[in-house]
């Protein structure tokens, strides 16, 4: 095992699990299409993901996510549905990208990816409640289009400069809190 591939390996699962967190089937087609195409190698459970059945699962869960995110209150529903999937999603990117470059055992990198999805996931499900009272859901199409955005680039930044995914996970927790905390004041004025 190579120190600085492992560190990659890391970094890119940070990236990876903190996309899931913002949108859960984007990061896993793009893994799976990738590790499909032979452009990177990942661990279990990749093998399963990338095949075709796997692959028109996951794209048929990411189109009628991207679109149903979109709508109030299927948004409300999908943010439920996402406590679970979210961190399931973070748990097997992490576990995928560290599984063949380091020597993490798979109960951490499911727990580590897992708490890194959950979290990135909880933040912005509590702050989409201000955006909903605020804009009367008229900003939620947009906000979710932000983080749709948010977890391409966390995605693509994971595969191509895993330190550059890291940091934007790190600038992601900064904005997330400053975004939770606008939001709480924002609810505590509402009437």
């Amino acid at each position: 095992m190579d120190a600085s591939s492992a560190i990659g390996s890391l970094l890119a699962a940070v990236g990876l699990s903190g996309a899931a967190g913002l949108n859960a089937w984007l990061p896993l087609l793009a893994a799976a299409l990738l590790h499909r195409w032979g452009v990177v190698e990942l661990g279990a459970p990749f093998g399963d993901l990338s095949s075709t059945t796997g692959l028109v699962v996951i794209a048929v869960l990411t189109a009628a996510d991207f679109v149903g995110d979109k709508i109030p209150a299927v948004d409300h529903v999908l943010h439920v549905i996402g406590t679970v999937v979210h961190p399931a999603a973070g748990a097997v990117l992490f576990t995928g990208q560290t599984g063949l470059e380091t020597d993490i055992p798979d109960l951490v990198a499911i727990l580590a990816g897992a708490s890194l999805s959950g979290s990135v996931h909880a933040a912005r499900a509590a702050i989409r409640p201000a955006s909903t009272v605020g804009t009367a859901g008229a900003g939620n199409p947009v906000l979710s289009l932000a983080e749709d955005a948010g977890s391409i680039v966390l995605t693509a930044a994971a595969f191509v400069l895993p330190v550059l995914a890291f940091l934007l996970v790190l600038a992601l927790f900064a904005a997330l809190i400053v975004g939770w905390r606008r939001a709480r004041r924002a609810l505590r004025r509402a009437p």
